[in-house]
């Protein structure tokens, strides 16, 4: 008895640090698999847009939420208007530089300087690669209904839905690493995408992208957003980044 008890006391941690190594490895696989599903499913809708595929579902969904009598009116009150205008602010340049300087001042003052480096570069790279997405596809903004917010750039793919996307799922990955059980980490990233997903939604509702562009921001974001994600568990592990919790 003695024996077993002695047999079962080293055995367990064993056991259990072998088990943790599978879950990090198979969560690891997921997010791999995510990001390449969102890298593909960029693609294969960009091809789709380049050929005038997507025109017809296009225009079906952005006039589906207008007033079939006067297209230049949203559905529903005035203030759902006002709402969604407040939404689509939330995925500007200016609100996503913002929260992201406020975060990597959080991060500077943690002295978790390899983290606050890898959220900088995060942002600032879909930034620029959003930038040359647009330039580079260059597909013209809807001009079936009027714009209910001022644009400047071309619109394939949505820079709101991507820079939100990334940003605010990058951010929720970070904030999810320092929580202390699934349900709060299941919430904050839960939060995360439902914020990316009103983004979205609200630049179609105000007739400034059309749906194929909004769908491939989400895209685009996500795959970046899990590409970053996966490095960053990487670096941690190679002890480059600091680590953002107690389990690995």
């Amino acid at each position: 008895m003695h024996m077993n008890h002695r047999f079962s006391t080293v055995l367990r941690p064993l056991l259990g640090a072998a088990g943790s190594a599978v879950a990090r490895e198979f969560r690891t696989l997921v997010l791999m698999l995510l990001a390449a599903g969102g890298l593909w499913g960029f693609i294969e809708l960009a091809d789709e847009v380049t050929e005038g595929q997507t025109h017809a579902i296009d225009t079906t969904i952005l006039l589906a939420l207008r007033n079939p009598a006067d297209p230049a009116d949203p559905l529903g009150p005035r203030w759902l208007e006002e709402l969604f205008r407040d939404f689509t602010a939330l995925g500007g340049v200016g609100v996503i530089v913002f929260i992201t300087l406020g975060v990597a001042g959080y991060l500077a003052l943690l002295r978790k300087r390899g983290a606050l480096l890898l959220l900088a570069i995060a942002v600032s790279g879909s930034l620029l690669i959003n930038t040359a997405l647009k330039l580079g596809f260059d597909r013209p903004r809807p001009d079936l209904v009027p714009h209910g917010a001022y644009v400047y750039t071309a619109s394939f793919p949505s820079g709101h839905a991507m820079l939100a996307t990334a940003t605010y799922l990058t951010l929720g990955a970070l904030l999810a690493r320092v929580l202390p059980d699934r349900r709060t980490k299941f919430f904050v990233l839960t939060m995360a995408i439902v914020l990316s997903l009103l983004v979205g939604f609200s630049r179609v509702y105000l007739g400034v992208h059309w749906p194929s562009d909004v769908a491939a921001g989400w895209m685009a974001g996500a795959a970046w957003a899990l590409l970053w994600w996966l490095l960053a568990r990487w670096l941690q592990r190679e002890r480059v980044v600091e680590e953002t919790e107690n389990e690995s």
